[in-house]
């Protein structure tokens, strides 16, 4: 039975910067994946300080794509996270949609009120949930909040947080290679190897189900794997000194790959392992 449940739970994280004109295919997937013409689509700008801003391009291009509906859900404080409407736009949708911002707005705004318990029982029953740049980050259980770019991984490169904790064991950056952010994702890993750190570029998707992810977009996933590491310094290294990783192994994913998450290991696409959303095989045994 619980593996029914899972199947039915569908994420589609987005490193930000996705296409939103023309054939927009992250987007595009996104109304698939909700339920095509039947599908309703609510925007959720809770991580924004420009709410209507925020929502607006979305508002154009998901009926345009094909969506029965697409509607703004505005979250300015936490008394709105617990009206009847919001819950009400919540329990009618086919697909949630989370714009960028600052995500630890959707923690603090939504954590702990009816829209986030809505949100969890929906997401168990196949609601699909969706999120862009700070709305991909907050998925995940532990969420990264800020850090240094274009640095080597080093003590105090990354702050954490916990996040909505629809992605157990994974920890997601986003805008990843448009502003090197791989040092502060390995900094992430140093500290704690048991989670899957995963850096989405721009205008790229990991289209997550049944234990499994799929890439779609222009740029690539790339996915650090510290279960293997043989030794860090991060407890004999004081902030701001570099850090030693050694034994991490690292995946570079573009469009059409996928990646196992209960196994760990990356897929080909096209081939048979139906578990994938990419229906991939893997690439090397474990």
């Amino acid at each position: 039975m619980a593996a029914k449940r899972d199947a039915r739970k569908v994420l589609v994280i987005v490193g930000g910067g996705e296409a939103k004109e023309g054939e927009a295919p992250i987007l595009a997937r996104v109304v698939d994946l909700a339920g095509g013409r039947g599908s309703r689509i609510l925007v959720c700008t809770v991580a924004s300080e420009e709410p209507e801003a925020a929502a607006a391009p979305y508002l154009e291009a998901f009926p345009r794509l094909g969506a029965a509906q697409a509607q703004a859900l505005h979250v300015p404080d936490r008394a709105a996270a617990c009206s009847l409407e919001a819950l009400r736009q919540l329990r009618a949708a086919t697909a949630v949609y989370f714009v960028g911002g600052d995500q630890i707005r959707i923690t603090a705004l939504i954590g702990g009120t009816p829209l986030e318990r809505v949100l969890r029982r929906r997401f168990a029953e196949g609601l699909l949930v969706a999120g862009t740049s700070a709305g991909a980050s907050a998925v995940s259980s532990t969420m990264v909040v800020g850090g240094e770019a274009e640095v080597a991984p080093q003590m105090n490169a990354i702050r954490l947080a916990p996040g909505l904790g629809l992605l157990p064991g994974v920890v997601v950056d986003q805008h990843f290679a448009q502003r090197g952010r791989i040092g502060r994702l390995l900094a992430a890993l140093a500290c704690n190897p048991r989670p899957l750190a995963l850096g989405l570029d721009e205008d790229t998707a990991a289209v997550v189900q049944d234990g499994s992810l799929q890439v779609l977009g222009s740029g690539a996933v790339t996915i650090c794997d510290g279960r293997r590491s043989v030794f860090t310094n991060v407890s004999d290294t004081a902030p701001g000194q570099p850090l030693a990783l050694a034994g991490v192994s690292l995946h570079v994913l573009p469009s059409g790959y996928g990646f196992d998450l209960r196994r760990r290991r990356p897929l080909r696409p096209g081939a048979a392992d139906r578990r994938a959303p990419s229906g991939g095989r893997p690439l090397a045994d474990p």
